[in-house]
């Protein structure tokens, strides 16, 4: 008999050391997020026990448990049911943000800019690839037309829904750090907007030589910031502490004005002289070395991406991708990691269908396959900790098939038009090119192939698991 979300939520407390041992609690689309006080009493094993549970594991100091999406939302509100603590998804960041290295750190506050802007830029892909699709001549000629028999409003319009994301990117950039590092979101909006204000020189303009950047003081060049990533996310940045500085020492009585004020006038000065020169020609320097990488030659990137990238989201640090692929969507109208990352995942949730199907543990089967296809649809955390990683053989096998298939990603030189969805709803990013989507399905198809039949013959068995539980 299923237990109800109150039974649940109750063992998961006694799991984790009893409510005494929880210093707070949250929740995101798939897992229940605790802060604890002492981690030496949470009972790993007896968690991974409990009914629905699809894995659990320590990221960015919390420890995170994996029910999946909206089981997570009942078992939330159980738990909280039960006299715990909760707070919001900030909070708990904020409690956890001085744990992890240097490194870690920093992605997770990049991460935790960018992914809020992500969905625009999902929606923006998509647009671009169903534009695509309206254009495409050999589409065009099997109805009897050809370009020029579209309106041109109409074209006008597909672009406005395709550029205006890019064009102002770095005005959602900018509230988004605002909003992170607690300035008034407002202003991060505005200083955003500055940076592309059309009365400078267009940087698209710029780099094609058909408009000159404008000369303060005979040396220092100043253009717009279309489609600039570091430049805004460092106004915002250092515009959001200065915020706050100010408001600890202006007066109540002119807060309101002068705060305001001084942080637009500052900042936007700082953003085109100093911060945006500097940060865009770093800026410069890391696109030309994620381009070099992409295109080493006989596949090496592919090869080399398709088999660390899940090693990266173990790590919690694989919003560094997010950053790459939002400048080769701007510089590039393309982005070449998606396929490459679409087939990694592939390897990882075939692997994780491998297990569910030669087990005859109840449980692990219940858990592998819906895992497997939270994998397909572009989640793979369920598949990775509920199960690949507990036995570590098919996370290597996954690898392994994401490796494979990224190698072909990468010799076939496929182009998504878009980011953030991947395997197969990562299909409508490639019907742009039609000719480009049957390589897309084959790279799909290889992964899953390599990442199953290596799980299969190498790594699980009932056998092999019962070992692993002994030792």
């Amino acid at each position: 008999m299923a237990k109800t979300d109150q039974q649940i939520a109750r063992e998961v407390i006694d799991a984790i050391g009893g409510q005494d041992n929880v210093s707070s609690i949250a929740h995101c689309a798939t897992r229940l997020r605790i802060m604890v006080h002492d981690k030496e009493q949470i009972d790993q094993e007896k968690v991974e026990e409990i009914e629905k549970v699809k894995g659990a594991f320590f990221n960015s100091g919390q420890y995170q448990i994996i029910f999946g999406t909206g089981t997570v939302n009942k078992i939330y509100e159980a738990v909280t049911g039960l006299g715990v603590t909760a707070k919001s998804k900030e909070k708990v960041k904020t409690e956890s943000v001085k744990q992890g290295n240097a490194f870690q750190r920093a992605i997770r506050i990049f991460g935790d800019v960018f992914v809020p802007i992500i969905p625009v830029l999902v929606a923006t892909g998509l647009f671009m690839g169903l534009r695509g699709v309206i254009m495409n001549e050999q589409i065009l000629a099997w109805l009897g037309m050809t370009a020029e028999d579209i309106s041109p409003n109409f074209i006008l319009f597909t672009q406005v829904l395709t550029d205006t994301a890019f064009a102002f990117l770095p005005a959602l950039v900018a509230w988004s750090a605002f909003k992170v590092f607690g300035g008034s979101p407002i202003l991060g909006i505005v200083l955003g907007l500055m940076l592309v204000n059309p009365a400078l020189p267009n940087a698209y303009a710029v780099g094609d030589g058909s408009a000159e950047a404008l000369k303060f003081f005979g040396l220092i060049p100043v253009v717009g910031y279309q489609g600039s990533v570091l430049p805004a996310f460092f106004v915002g940045l250092i515009g959001a502490k200065l915020e706050r500085a100010l408001r600890k020492r202006i007066p109540d009585a002119i807060d309101l004005i002068v705060t305001p004020f001084l942080t637009l006038l500052v900042m936007i000065t700082l953003g085109l002289f100093v911060i945006g020169p500097i940060f865009h020609g770093l800026e410069t320097v890391i696109l030309s070395g994620t381009k070099w990488v992409l295109d080493l030659p006989y596949g090496i990137a592919g090869l080399v991406i398709g088999f660390f990238q899940q090693i990266i989201v173990v790590t919690g640090v694989h919003h560094i991708f997010n950053f790459m692929e939002i400048q080769l969507l701007e510089e590039f109208k393309y982005n070449e990691f998606n396929p490459i990352i679409s087939a990694a995942m592939t390897a990882q949730g075939a692997a994780t269908v491998a297990v569910g199907l030669k087990t005859r543990n109840a449980k692990l089967k219940a858990l592998a396959l819906p895992s497997a296809f939270s994998a397909f649809l572009g989640i793979t955390e369920p598949a990775i900790f509920g199960v690949n990683l507990r036995y570590f053989k098919p996370f290597i096998c996954g690898l392994v098939g994401g490796a494979a298939g990224g190698f072909l990603a990468s010799l076939f030189h496929l182009k998504a038009s878009g980011m953030a969805i991947t395997v197969l709803p990562g299909i409508l990013l490639f019907i742009q090119d039609i000719g480009q989507l049957p390589f897309y399905l084959l790279v799909l198809a290889v992964s899953f192939i390599v990442g199953f039949t290596l799980t299969w013959f190498f790594g699980y068995s009932d056998k092999m698991a019962e070992e692993l539980k002994a030792k």
